[in-house]
């Protein structure tokens, strides 16, 4: 079973934020880690749980929370897993090597920093709180701390971008000790600051391309869409489980988990969630459908392929189609998407959606 620990809190909103974040006092962060901890207790015996095969701890911003506040969850968590699993957290860049050393002793041994890009002018028009040199200097602390798996978040497809700006991300990325890199495609979402404002997203396929290929041509394994491994030991345990449709318990205040085909939504706000931290929003049961959608969706979007025998006759057709026009492949009755590009559609089109 998997864990995903939601922190939601931010020392600032970021202008094309729409997670369930808040800028709230440290005293509602006490609070909400105590609740935290209850709900991981009651989650834990109900599902019977073992050993826990990967904790991701992502918010929000958990580097925004002190690292003492952490330590009755690290250390409730320990009966519960093996000394090599991995336990992923996310940070700011604005964290402190003090923070990081901290909270790799109490037990997390890969961090994942949203960096979103190395360009000054980016990180202002994104609203980000840090500057180059100081998401540098935190890759590099991270690593003087202990830390060898380091994920870093870009974000691409903004007005700002171009091939020499995106090269000079990517460029510094190779100089640091990164062993994993997130790209995401800006998405503007209706409860974000940039959804008011001029046109903030441009789609250039051909930009796209260039980073997965540049990314590609210095050794970094292209495992989903929007994730690459510098080899396959830093391809992320967690986020590969994802692809996997593998079940997962999530606590904290709107976090959604996965398990027994059951889909589990916590309350999201926080004030709430800490006073009944194990009362659920809504429970969406996942039809045979659904799940024959989602697993198809998540697998060609990534390495991880589908079983052929989950489909009926109509779909085994398209695939057969797509299949001699060389978009799927079939290996070990298993179907693979060719281009995580073209991922979305030829899932529609498999499903004869």
């Amino acid at each position: 079973m998997m864990l995903y620990i939601h922190i939601p809190f931010c020392d600032s909103k970021c202008h094309y934020c729409s997670f369930n974040s808040y800028v709230m006092s440290n005293q509602h962060k006490k609070n909400y880690m105590k609740s935290l901890l209850v709900q991981l207790k009651h989650e834990t015996a109900k599902n019977n749980i073992k050993r826990y095969e990967s904790i991701f701890i992502g918010g929000g911003t958990p580097s925004v929370v002190e690292s003492n506040l952490y330590e009755d969850i690290f250390k409730y968590l320990s009966k519960f897993i093996d000394k090599d699993v991995e336990i992923t957290i996310e940070a700011n860049p604005t964290a402190t090597k003090k923070w990081m050393k901290s909270i790799y002793k109490l037990g997390a041994n890969r961090i994942s920093f949203g960096v979103q890009s190395f360009d000054e002018k980016k990180l202002i028009f994104l609203g980000r709180n840090h500057n180059t040199n100081k998401a540098i200097d935190a890759i590099q602390d991270a690593y003087d701390v202990g830390f060898r798996k380091i994920n870093c978040d870009i974000i691409y497809d903004t007005v700002l971008d171009n091939k020499i700006l995106l090269e000079n991300d990517i460029n510094t990325i190779f100089d640091l000790p990164i062993t994993h890199i997130s790209a995401y495609s800006l998405t503007i979402d209706k409860n974000t600051n940039f959804y008011k404002q001029p046109k903030k997203q441009k789609t250039d396929i051909k930009l796209t391309k260039y980073i997965f290929d540049k990314l590609s041509k210095n050794g970094f394994i292209q495992y989903e869409i929007s994730n690459f491994a510098k080899d396959i030991s830093n391809i992320s345990k967690h986020n590969l489980g994802y692809w996997q449709f593998k079940p997962y318990i999530a606590v904290g205040a709107g976090a959604v988990g996965c398990i027994n085909n059951q889909r589990v939504y916590m309350q999201k706000d926080v004030v709430k969630y800490i006073q009944k931290p194990i009362l659920y929003k809504d429970i969406e049961v996942l039809s045979e459908d659904n799940i024959i959608t989602e697993k198809t969706m998540l697998a060609f979007r990534s390495i991880v392929g589908v079983d052929i025998g989950i489909f009926d006759d109509k779909q085994l057709q398209n695939i057969a189609i797509a299949s001699n026009e060389g978009k799927l492949k079939i290996k070990n009755n298993k179907i693979y998407s060719v281009d995580f590009l073209i991922a979305d559609e030829l899932s529609l089109y498999v499903l004869g959606q």
